[in-house]
């Protein structure tokens, strides 16, 4: 019976994660009710735990911020043995890492965000050594005194002690995998 105690806390917890969601992306009740398509009375009572959650109205929720539906509720762990990689925020881009080890060669996808007219850009170097890869989106790369826009399918390799930046000059979020050696090392490609 120690199930049940455990579904009750989960359960108890979703309503605070839902307004914290909403609030860290400053969206109203009504903004979340318009594209959920789920009424301001019963989001706000979900909210405050006067509504008890169903998969009904959780997989729009999920689906409107973008996250997984475990995730969405703070579900336990279940003893998956796949690895969860967490994403964060650098420099206003998410960087999801996919892979955990430490030195040697890294993988990230990164989401790129639109680069605004106020954002500098800054050219970066480093030791390291990076090869990337574009999924979507226009990417553009300032690498030295050199240009590149760069489109899905797209690839650069370079060595990151030459001055660079990594940017979005398009209209929509761009994604791009990266493999980054602190090192030095690079990409051997086979054909």
């Amino acid at each position: 019976m120690p199930a049940q105690p455990a579904l009750d806390v989960v359960l108890e917890a979703v309503g605070p994660r839902l307004r914290s969601l909403r609030q860290a992306r400053s969206l109203t009740l009504a903004a979340l009710a318009a594209e959920t398509g789920i009424s301001v009375s019963t989001l706000s009572r979900l909210e405050s735990g006067e509504r008890r959650p169903t998969l009904e109205l959780l997989l729009p929720l999920a689906r409107a911020f973008g996250l997984p539906l475990d995730d969405l509720v703070g579900a336990p762990q279940t003893g998956d043995p796949r690895i969860h990689l967490k994403p964060r925020q650098h420099h206003g881009r998410v960087i999801v890492p996919l892979t955990r080890r430490p030195g040697g060669v890294r993988a990230f996808k990164q989401l790129i965000p639109p680069t605004t007219a106020r954002q500098e850009q800054q050219l970066a170097s480093h030791e390291g050594y990076e090869w990337l890869y574009v999924l979507s989106g226009r990417v553009a790369l300032l690498l030295g005194d050199r240009s590149f826009d760069l489109g899905p399918g797209e690839v650069a390799e370079f060595d990151t002690r030459t001055p660079h930046w990594i940017g979005n000059h398009g209209e929509q979020t761009a994604e791009a995998l990266c493999l980054y050696g602190p090192q030095g090392e690079r990409a051997h490609l086979r054909t």
